[in-house]
């Protein structure tokens, strides 16, 4: 009874002031993580430093660095990190970031497991570099980040051939190129050598989350197969986003076949009319992207050349395997049983 009483009076805001109070419990929580990985990674990269050190002047060598791992794994048995191989890496990171302030600033603001991942994976350092950024733009898992590393993710990105120098005002031109890559690489697909392209909007569709992590930070999925109606006749955009960033429309066209200059002009009409019948008073002129099977690169510059509104050429690609014959798929060896096979 009494409990009911104090439930009826309570003020009329209470459940907003709880909720915002909730936020702020969760946002701090999200900052004790970070700043305890943080705390980790430079944590480690002292430890790998105080090896390297040891090892330059005292010739400590490997065994004394497992022993070095038990005298730590048994003081802090619930800490965990402590594996032989483990401060093997943290020699590695101390050796590959001399420099504590890049620890601090960049490379320690991402997970450890990203850390080893990048060590592994990515040899020159302006690339590691790069990768570590774009975790922290990106939010990408270790899984995505894997991802990312294996398709050469680096070497795509602000890739693609566009207009926007020309059609874009310069503050704006530079941030747009560098949003858009090429190729683009959907590895989730299967691909038949039949498809068609709306079967293709479909697949991607029907794995919008895992396009949302190619396309990229600050794309928002509007829609597929989005109306226009202009004049007396009916008109259907492939895919529709909305870019957070670049506060435009994103019209994304999808080719089966290699780029034909026609295929500027269809975009660029696309484009009036987004602009015209669905771009807010606040919103920054649409943007196009069509993504083909293949392009010349001097046919698309001529092709935009005099194209008014911006518009980014790219090519689509999917896994090796997804384009072989049916009754060849799955009786090849994957990638990860040649792994196997090689290791043991």
């Amino acid at each position: 009874m009494v409990g009911k009483r104090l439930v009826s009076v309570l003020p009329k805001n209470y459940a907003a002031v709880l909720e915002a109070v909730k936020t702020r419990i969760r946002a701090a929580q999200l900052k004790a993580a970070l700043a305890v990985n943080s705390e980790l990674v430079m944590l480690y990269w002292h430890i790998g430093r105080e090896i390297i050190e040891r090892q330059d002047k005292e010739g400590w060598g490997s065994k004394v660095v497992e022993r070095l791992a038990r005298d730590l794994h048994k003081e802090f048995p619930d800490m965990g990190g402590f594996s032989r191989s483990n401060m093997l890496y943290m020699r590695a990171f101390a050796e590959a970031y001399p420099n504590p302030s890049i620890v601090q600033q960049l490379v320690g603001q991402i997970p450890w497991g990203h850390n080893v991942l990048l060590l592994s994976r990515v040899k020159r350092p302006e690339h590691r570099m790069w990768y570590a950024q774009a975790t922290i733009a990106n939010g990408w898992s270790r899984a995505v980040l894997d991802a990312q590393i294996a398709t050469h993710a680096h070497r795509r990105q602000g890739k693609a051939i566009t207009n926007f120098k020309r059609t874009l005002p310069a503050e704006r031109s530079d941030l747009a190129q560098q949003t858009l890559k090429d190729p683009y690489t959907f590895e989730f697909l299967n691909i038949a050598t039949d498809m068609r392209e709306r079967d293709l909007e479909l697949a991607l569709v029907g794995h919008i989350q895992k396009v949302l992590l190619e396309l990229g930070a600050g794309f928002a999925f509007v829609g597929r197969q989005v109306p226009l109606k202009v004049g007396r006749k009916d008109y259907f955009l492939d895919l529709l986003f909305y870019h957070l960033k670049l506060r435009c429309y994103v019209v994304v066209e999808l080719k089966m076949e290699a780029f034909e200059p026609e295929h500027a002009g269809k975009m660029n009409f696309y484009l009036t009319a987004v602009d015209e019948q669905m771009r807010h008073p606040d919103d920054k002129p649409s943007i196009g992207l069509l993504l083909c099977k293949d392009n010349d690169k001097l046919v698309v510059e001529y092709a935009l050349r005099d194209v008014a509104k911006p518009i980014g050429v790219a090519e689509w690609r999917t896994r090796l395997v997804a384009t072989l014959p049916k009754n060849l798929r799955g009786v090849l060896p994957s990638v990860k049983d040649i792994e196997r096979e090689l290791s043991e």
